[in-house]
Order: C-alpha cells, then structure tokens, then sequence
C-alpha cells in the first residue's frame, strides 16, 4: 500500500469532517466571527476589486506582455546598478497609493520579468507603505512625531529588507544574473517613450479612481477627491486614444464604447461603480476582439487574476474569521489586543507587529484603528510597529506571495518585516514615550 499518495487526501476528509462535526454554531462569537468574516469578504469586493485589483490585474498582464525582460533586468534585475534599483523600488509608494493586496498583480509581474529578489521585495514593501496621503493623515492624526518616523522607517525598510532579502538567496540571485547573460536581445513594438505615457495613463487612472475621502474636507487632498472621477474620465479617454493608436483598436469601436460609459456615469452620478464596471468591460471586449498583442495582453491579465484572486479571497475571510473588522470583533477578542500593546516592552512591541502583519488594511484605516488602539493605553512605540508591518502584510497577501516565490522566502520577508518593526518600535517607543 503507498501511503504516500494516501494521507494527504485522507487528512483533508478526516480534518474536514471533524471540523463539521465539532462546529460550534451554538456560540455567539464563533456565529459573529464568520458574519464578520463574510462582511469583510463583502466590502473588499465591493471597495477594492472593481477599483483596485480589475485595473491592477490589467497593468501586470501590460508588464509581462509589453515590458520587455531585458528592460527589466537592466533596470532591476541582479546586474543592475543598486543605487537606481533600490532607489526606484524604495520610493515607488509615493505614486501608487495602494494596498497590501492591491500591489500584489504588480509585483507579481515585474517579478516574472526578471526582477530582482531585493528590488522586487523592496517594491513590494514600499507600494503599500509608503502611501503620501497615508503618511501625511498620520501626522495630522496621531502626531508629527509617528508620521515622520513612519515615513523615513518604511522608505529605510524598503531597502534594508530587499538588500538582505538579496543577500540570503545571494546563490540564486547569482545564478539569475548568469542566466540573463544569455537572453537574447528583444524586439521593441513601440518606443520607450510612449510605453511610459502608456503605463503612465493606466496608474493615473488606478490611482484617481481609487483617491480616498480626507478626514477633513478642506485643503488639496479634498480638492482632488472632489473631482477624482472627473479626473478618471480624462485618463480614460487618453487610455482610448491610446488604444486606438498604438494598439490598432477600430475607432469606431472604442468611441461606441466611450459614448456607453460616459452615458452610464450621467445617467447614475451617484452609483460610479456602475460606468467603471462597465468601463472595464468594455476595454475587456476591445482587447480580446483585436488580433495581435491586446489579446496576449488579456491572457496575461487573466493569467495573474486567476493565480491571485481566489488566494486572496480566502486570506480575506480567514482574516475576517480571526480579527474581525474595524470596530467589530473576531475570534480573537479585542480586548486581549489593546492589552497587549500597552507600554514599549519586547512583547508588545513584538505582538503589535504580529497583529499588523496577519489583519487586513485597507488604504488609509490603519489611521483610525490606531487612534482608538492609542485611545484604549497603546505605546507608541508598538504603534509605530504596527505602522511599518500592517500596511505592507496581511494574511491575503502572505498567501499570494508564497504562490509567486515561494515558502521559503515568503516566510525569510515575513519574518524581516515582523522583526524589523519590533526592533524599530521599541527604539522609537524608548525616546517618544
């Protein structure tokens, strides 16, 4: 008999059915978590897949197919120059105000193409982390003092974790920068110049149309958030002229499928789901029906959307099931959380980045969760760590990163950031009690 081909089935029917078996469905707070659970799954979908992910899937699948791999190794790749690799990925937050999950198609794909492992992890730190308006509503929030230090820390971070990220896999890396020795040269379909404007438009559009509402509604951050889907509409219709011109899409075609959407967004002004569902759609239908590139571009697309999504959808639930929402509880009670993080101890300090690394934020909230943490006798030190670990970690997120690189170095990032953060918050909790 070849057990070997047996227990791992076997396991899985006998856990599954013993997890049925003893479901506590009679406690309160087991029937509340998943509520809580489903609620997360609920609002991710509605606050981050259309807005977020759809248009972050759509510039990965562009990387892969447009982005040639020896443009990539020359800029980011094992060979090339540190100071502009590290530099470029390091501060890359600034321009993309995106989340822990949302990052993940885009670092997937400069992954694919021959990034890297320390450029790569540096990214992929700092597209989170680094957000501008995150940092700048941390200051005006929770004090000058966290906002510097989150910023200077996470751009710090960046760095230091993807140069040891390259140091500990220094033997593969080396044998990536042989191999891309020998690639040979690729042929360009289109100039460098307008491949910027290219990407240029599509992260302009993500980033409009993901803009989050001030906490304040004065000043230039609520002047953008007042005209943010004027402002999608403009980088919409440059995508369109773009896809007609560079990418031999019919006109025709794509002003039918403008007049649509823009018809929708007047139609229902307050619903903008609606014309930006549709608007997706609609570029979906123009790529896949012309012959050439765009239709690699979408089997790209749909290649990191099928890889990603249903690891992230079950890493939302599960944080969802542990920790509940913001302001509502999960299997673990919140209270054991705000009495953990109290003071600058090593536990603290160690388990407030624990926390942020395994729960699920969303572009800005970390602020307002910490401000009741604060409120309820949180350290300031353990809240700085929460800052640097929360915003670039999350359970979805490990789980999609193990699927692009692997266990091992999954568990090598995790763990930097985790201590990183610890050893970061208790310094600053030493000197800004």
């Amino acid at each position: 008999m070849d057990w070997k081909t047996i227990w791992m089935p076997m396991t899985l029917i006998v856990g599954s059915f013993l997890v049925l078996f003893y479901l506590p469905l009679e406690s309160e707070r087991f029937t509340n978590a998943i509520i809580e659970s489903l609620s997360l799954a609920k609002w991710y979908a509605q606050e981050h897949v259309l807005l977020c992910l759809v248009p972050a899937f759509f510039i990965a699948g562009a990387i892969a197919c447009f982005v040639s791999q020896a443009a990539v190794m020359r800029y980011l790749g094992p060979n090339a120059k540190k100071v502009i690799a590290y530099g470029v990925s390091s501060v890359s937050g600034t321009i993309l105000a995106v989340c822990s999950c949302t990052v993940l198609p885009l670092f997937a794909g400069i992954w694919k193409r021959g990034a890297g492992l320390g450029p790569a992890i540096a990214f992929l730190y700092s597209g989170p982390a680094i957000n501008i308006l995150a940092v700048v509503l941390t200051a005006r929030i929770l004090g000058l003092e966290l906002g510097i230090a989150r910023a200077v820390g996470a751009i710090i971070f960046a760095v230091v974790i993807g140069f040891l990220m390259h140091l500990t896999f220094l033997k593969e890396e080396k044998q990536k920068a042989e191999a891309a020795l020998h690639f040979p040269t690729a042929e360009v379909e289109r100039p460098l110049w307008q491949n910027v404007i290219y990407f240029a438009t599509m992260v302009g559009l993500l980033i409009s149309a993901t803009w989050g509402k001030p906490s304040e509604p004065v000043g230039f951050w609520n002047a953008v958030y007042e005209v943010k889907w004027w402002l999608t509409g403009a980088f919409a219709v440059v995508f369109g002229i773009e896809l007609n011109i560079w990418f031999r899409v019919r006109a025709v075609k794509v002003v039918v499928a403008g007049i649509v959407v823009a018809a929708l967004a007047f139609a229902f002004p307050y619903e903008p789901l609606i014309a930006f569902s549709a608007g997706i759609i609609a570029v979906t239908v123009l790529i896949t029906t012309t012959r050439g590139e765009t239709q690699e571009w979408f089997l790209s697309t749909w290649g990191f959307t099928k890889q990603i999504t249903p690891l992230l959808f079950g890493g939302v639930l599960a944080a969802g099931l542990l920790l509940g929402q913001p302001g509502a509880e999960g299997l673990v009670p919140s209270t054991w959380v705000s009495g953990l993080v109290g003071g600058n101890s090593l536990g603290a300090n160690f388990f407030a980045a624990i926390v942020g690394a395994f729960m699920y934020f969303a572009t800005l909230t970390e602020v307002p969760i910490l401000q009741g943490l604060i409120g309820s006798g949180m350290g300031k030190g353990p809240a700085l760590a929460l800052l640097l670990a929360g915003p670039a970690l999350s359970l979805p997120n490990m789980l999609v990163i193990r699927s692009v690189m692997g266990t091992k170095k999954t568990a090598v990032f995790v763990t930097l950031v985790v201590v990183m953060s610890t050893i970061c918050g208790m310094v600053f909790g030493h000197y800004f009690r």
